[in-house]
């Protein structure tokens, strides 16, 4: 009996070490995904009825451009996003054309070769590598005889799981809403509310007349009125984040924004260089909702680190429209940190599509971007060889490992050398009875020397001009 009390205590201290990423992890680890989809729009207020089930899926995509590496890694990284939403993919197919098929996506012929594939392997599910429109999607399930889905709505799929805080819900319901909205479609005369005719004549007549409206006029009434319900609702919670920013801004505290394809290691990053403890997971969009530190550089100069969601190829404008107000974030620091894989293939193009996004938002804005470090991670799980020719392809960055701790020591110097510092020197003597202004030098200065004598604490130090100011009546010199 003792023995068992003695276990149930040493589980319950090794609960106590599980970091906030660990709880989030084993939360996620135990979700199971349920089959079954019907398409009546049940409850506009709830997204889950959105929700794709996929179980046995075949991956299709067109070849339209680039080289055939280019074309089986985007259908490559399609598989990866299929297991992160929780299917089994069982074939991959690569059609080769000028352009996507009006109608089919891949070509009529091309779909009855598909259909055999479906068949011969039991996929319940198609995915396709792009955005198709309604006609596509209707025409290749009409044809397919099973549900066709295409990467943005993956996309979304994978976000609505991961999603936890409010406001990262709201954005995805947002998102799935703007996606789902162009997509509706009649299921039949049975649903039409329409009843038409005189008063008293065979279509119906008094008090069975319909409001005038279809089902599904009804149903894009309704998910129109929630998309501006959400847009309300993001917006004031914008404020808030807001609000928060503008006091760091106020404090005058340096922002560093880490942003990156997904699954590069952000979080890793974030983690080995403030201890933060966030959720760390080998899946593609493991974080949606941003997380904020504080931490400082080697000589004690104070600023935040902001870990924002990842970015994939193609990444659906849904999303980066719903995400925008958690994206200024990074367009809003003072440094950006652009985590790259350096275990990936083809690095370059993770570089290329989340500089496009960046790019996007920041013109938008009307504003410069902020200063890039670009940070190449996993550097690990390398040899030499590919070390060296991510130098030589990245020229000016910092070879790091998130994971070993490799190089995260000279990525603070380094940062500590590109943030923002303090443009005043001051030298004061403050009493003690003034201990707030000490507090305060250290909180948002820099420190560079501290002495304690009888009448108070002496400081030479870097602050900003506020802050000089009300340390004024104590300088014993001064100058900018």
């Amino acid at each position: 009996m003792r023995d068992n009390d003695n276990h149930d205590d040493d589980r319950f201290d090794r609960d106590e070490e599980l970091s906030t990423g660990d709880l989030a992890l084993a939360e996620r680890a135990a979700l199971r995904r349920v089959a079954g989809l019907s398409t009546e729009l049940e409850d506009v207020t709830e997204v889950e009825y959105r929700q794709l089930r996929l179980e046995r899926v075949v991956l299709v995509g067109v070849w339209t451009e680039g080289t055939a590496a280019d074309s089986e890694a985007s259908l490559a990284e399609l598989a990866l996003l299929a297991e992160t939403a929780g299917s089994q993919v069982l074939e991959g197919l690569v059609q080769r054309r000028d352009r996507p098929d009006p109608a089919t996506y891949i070509g009529s012929g091309k779909v009855e070769q598909l259909r055999d594939v479906v068949i011969a392997t039991g996929a319940d599910t198609v995915i396709c590598d792009g955005e198709l429109s309604p006609g596509q999607l209707r025409q290749l399930e009409e044809r397919l005889k099973v549900k066709v889905i295409d990467r943005t709505a993956l996309i979304l799929d994978i976000f609505a799981q991961h999603a936890s805080s409010k406001e990262g819900k709201a954005q995805v319901e947002l998102a799935q809403l703007q996606y789902l909205l162009p997509r509706l479609r009649g299921w039949g005369e049975s649903l039409s509310r329409q009843a038409g005719g005189r008063a008293g004549g065979g279509n119906g007549g008094v008090g069975l007349r319909g409001p005038g409206e279809t089902k599904l006029e009804t149903d894009r009434r309704r998910i129109r009125a929630r998309i501006a319900k959400l847009r309300r609702e993001i917006a004031s919670m914008g404020v808030i984040r807001e609000t928060k920013r503008s006091g760091r801004v106020a404090n005058a505290v340096p922002s560093v924004a880490i942003a990156g394809y997904t699954n590069a290691g952000k979080s890793s990053l974030l983690n080995a260089l403030t201890s933060a403890g966030v959720l760390v997971q080998d899946a593609l969009f493991a974080t949606l909702d941003t997380t904020t530190r504080r931490t400082s550089t080697p000589d004690g100069l104070p600023y935040t680190l902001t870990d924002t969601v990842g970015f994939v190829r193609h990444l659906p404008h849904q999303l980066v429209e719903a995400f925008r107000s958690t994206l200024e974030e990074v367009a809003d620091a003072d440094l950006l940190i652009h985590v790259v894989d350096g275990s990936d293939s083809m690095p370059e193009k993770q570089v290329a599509a989340v500089r496009e996004v960046i790019g996007e938002i920041v013109e938008k804005r009307e504003e410069p971007m902020p200063p890039e470090l670009l940070v190449v991670n996993k550097v690990d799980a390398v040899d030499e060889l590919v070390q060296a020719r991510l130098r030589n392809l990245f020229p000016g960055s910092q070879l790091v490992s998130a994971h070993s701790g490799e190089g995260v020591e000279e990525l603070r110097r380094v940062i500590a050398g590109l943030i923002p510092r303090p443009e005043v020197m001051v030298d004061a003597l403050v009493p003690y009875a003034r201990g707030e202004l000490v507090a305060r030098v250290h909180r948002e200065g820099e420190v560079l020397k501290e002495r304690h004598t009888e009448e108070g604490t002496e400081l030479s130090a870097r602050v900003h001009p506020d802050l000089a100011g009300a340390l004024e009546q104590y300088a014993v010199g001064s100058r900018s």
